[in-house]
C-alpha cells in the first residue's frame, strides 16, 4: 500500500486541466451551454436563430410602383400555375404584395396575363365508357312507354 499515491487536492486540478484541453475548469462549469469547450465538441459557436430574409426583387431593383401593364415583371410573381405567388416566397413587404396582386387582378381583366395556365401534355385524356356497368339501351324503351 505504500507504493499507491494518494492525489491531493491540487494533484486533481491539474489532473482535471490536463483532461479538459488545459483550461482550469470545473466540471460544473462544462455541463454549462454557453461554455466554450462544449460549443467546441458541438462544432457551432452559436444555435443558429433562422434563415435570412429573403430580400425583394422590386427592393433590390428600387422599384416603388408597378402597372397593370408591366406584364414583364408581373411574371415573376406568379406561379407556372397563373398563381400568385406568396411573400414568404417573393420577400415582398406586405405593401409591395399588395401592389403586385392588384396589378396582376387588373392585368387579368385587361387578358394581358391568363388567369390559369395549363402546362402543356397536361390536358385530360378523353374519358373511356364504363364497363363494370350493364347496357342500358332499354330505357327510352320504358319511358316512352310510361309516356303514351
Amino acid at each position: 500500500m505504500s507504493e499507491e499515491t494518494t492525489l491531493t487536492p491540487a494533484t486533481e486540478g491539474s489532473d482535471a486541466a490536463s483532461n479538459y484541453g488545459g483550461e482550469n475548469k470545473s466540471p460544473r462549469s462544462l455541463l454549462d451551454p454557453s461554455s466554450a469547450i462544449l460549443r467546441e465538441k458541438e462544432g457551432d459557436a452559436r444555435p443558429k436563430k433562422g434563415r435570412r430574409r429573403k430580400v425583394s426583387y422590386l427592393t433590390l431593383n428600387k422599384i416603388d410602383h408597378v402597372d397593370y401593364k408591366e406584364v414583364a415583371i408581373l411574371k415573376r410573381f406568379i406561379s407556372e400555375r397563373g398563381k400568385i405567388l406568396s411573400t414568404r416566397q417573393t420577400g415582398n413587404t406586405a405593401k409591395q404584395q399588395r401592389m403586385i396582386a392588384r396589378a396582376i387582378r387588373r392585368a387579368r381583366e385587361m387578358a394581358l396575363i391568363p388567369f390559369v395556365m395549363m402546362e402543356i401534355g397536361a390536358e385530360r385524356a378523353p374519358r373511356r365508357p364504363r364497363t363494370d356497368r350493364p347496357d342500358r339501351g332499354d330505357r327510352q324503351d320504358r319511358n316512352n312507354d310510361n309516356g303514351e
